[in-house]
């Protein structure tokens, strides 16, 4: 099959069509370049020009890269995997990544501060932003250098089969359990935020209040038609739309603060016990002062929860493969955006939720809010917008499940709208029936989290930076790769802490360890 393209490409322009249909087996990968040989078409690029004349040496060898070159050139011209690159503006591409940060790990935020203190809390998280933005920054190098934007194929890069098997199984898993997690949200909070608005005390069995029923509705009218877009930029305008409902929540956390007196009391009182309350708020009370550091015995748990807060790496080289005028630099400035403004998202919303509640607040905020008043009509719309915003969160995560899916199965397959549509609905209706049949997934996928969260996040990105960055250009006792091993050593820090919370919590009955997105 090469070989007759190598034959049409040394013959004259006109000969080569330009639209000619692409065959289902030719080799390219997502970037749009050659799959193996192209590979080291890119690195042979990229080596010094010292290195040129020692391959000029050899006409055959000569003839055989031109021809690889000339075949890649026609690769371009033809369908790709996404056929899309460099069609999604900055904007976009910023939505994206940000809404790819913004998971429901946000309602325990204000808990974890409530269990570090203000100060640390704030501390704990910088140095969690800054070690995400550096994570990002090994991803990006490691892929300008070999000409790769797939996750997978740097895994390959790095250690052959084996990388790219474990790159491709860390994503699948770890985005399944955070679609899991997010439907898991639709289909306990949607039947409860339309039981309030109906005003339904005591349900009855309706079909529309019940949680199974829902999340099919909205698994197949609302995420199955955004996840088969062809391309995850157009998913900007969604992603813009779930950051709106996001701040929305916040701006409902901030307000809530200034009308919630302190010590507050549950619902279940009676209207006297809340006017004593209000009367009794003299802004003395102990348990209205904020610490600013606080060491428990839950503290420990609540480290995991901002580790994982700006998971976004699977999605990072889907979205520098489409953005427009790709360049390191530019993706970036994508990145460090989309991380401060989760940043500043994450800080406003735990303080001021934690600030409502004190030591009372639970791990997840929005339970919280409705021990005031669970028909509170400004809470009941921010649960609304917080399922809105979850659920437009699932289309992005699955994106890069089906690549690697794509990249594991059919790596030298270019795009084909059947099985494209096929893997979608699949990958679909298999966490349909993991949400639906399996309530206790749950601590099953907080397992899976603690493996695979870390190595996408710190392992993964270290060692495929130490394996591809060549010798020659930074030894392996450069102060680059010994920050990236150290890095590393974090990663496996954190999973060894987070599978160790999450045994104590299953050997004890309770639940407290979460990877918190």
């Amino acid at each position: 099959m090469s070989e007759d393209k190598a034959a049409e490409s040394v013959e004259p322009a006109p000969a080569v069509p330009v639209s000619a249909p692409a065959p289902a087996e030719m080799n390219s990968i997502p970037n749009g370049k050659g799959h193996e040989t192209g590979e080291e078409t890119t690195a042979a690029a990229k080596t010094p020009a010292g290195d040129t004349t020692e391959q000029s040496e050899d006409p055959e060898a000569n003839l055989a890269e031109s021809q690889e070159f000339l075949s890649n050139m026609e690769d371009k011209k033809t369908t790709r995997f996404t056929d899309f690159e460099g069609k999604t503006s900055f904007g976009m591409s910023v939505f994206n990544l940000g809404n790819a940060i913004m998971g429901s790990g946000i309602l325990g935020l204000s808990y974890a501060m409530a269990n570090t203190g203000v100060v640390l809390f704030l501390v704990l998280l910088t140095v969690v932003a800054v070690l995400s933005s550096y994570s990002i920054h090994l991803l990006l190098k490691s892929s300008g250098i070999v000409g790769i934007r797939a996750y997978e194929q740097l895994g390959q890069r790095a250690f052959g089969t084996p990388g790219k098997m474990a790159a491709g199984i860390a994503i699948t898993l770890q985005n399944i359990g955070a679609m899991s997690s997010y439907l898991y949200i639709v289909k306990y909070e949607f039947p409860l935020v339309i039981q309030a608005f109906l005003g339904v005390d005591k349900p009855s069995g309706e079909w529309y209040l019940n949680g199974n029923y829902l999340v099919i509705m909205v698994s197949f009218s609302v995420i199955l038609p955004l996840a088969l877009m062809k391309q995850l930029g157009y998913l900007g305008y969604t992603s813009g739309f779930s950051l709106t409902c996001m701040v929305f929540f916040l701006i409902s956390v901030i307000y809530k603060k200034f009308h919630t007196p302190c010590p507050f009391l549950d619902f279940t009182f009676n209207s006297t016990a809340s006017v004593t309350a209000v009367t009794n708020d003299t802004g003395y009370n102990p348990a209205c002062i904020p610490k600013m550091v606080n060491l428990n015995s839950q503290t420990a748990y609540t480290i995991p929860i901002l580790a994982f807060a700006f998971v976004c790496h699977p999605e990072v080289l889907p979205i520098y493969t489409e953005l427009k005028n790709p360049t390191k630099q530019r993706m970036q400035h994508v990145s460090n955006i989309s991380i401060v403004v989760m940043y500043t998202m994450y800080f406003l919303a735990a303080l001021f939720g934690y600030l409502t509640f004190y030591g009372e607040v639970e791990s997840e905020l929005l339970h919280t809010y409705s021990r005031l008043d669970p028909y509170d009509t400004l809470i009941l719309c921010v649960r609304l917008a917080v399922l809105t915003a979850v659920t437009l969160t699932v289309p992005i995560v699955l994106f890069p499940v089906r690549r690697a899916i794509q990249q594991l199965f059919f790596p030298n397959k270019t795009f084909y709208w059947p099985r494209h549509i096929a893997i979608a609905v699949t990958l679909l209706t298999l966490i349909n029936m993991l949400v639906i049949f399996a309530p206790n997934i749950l601590g099953i996928f907080g397992i899976i989290g603690a493996t695979s969260a870390p190595c996408l996040i710190f392992i993964f990105p270290a060692v495929f930076y130490i394996r591809i960055v060549p010798e020659e250009e930074e030894p392996m006792r450069s102060t680059p790769k010994i920050l990236a091993a150290c890095f590393a050593g974090i990663g496996f820090l954190f999973m060894i802490m987070s599978l160790s919370f999450i045994l104590i919590d299953w050997t004890s009955g309770s639940s407290k360890a979460s990877s918190g997105h």
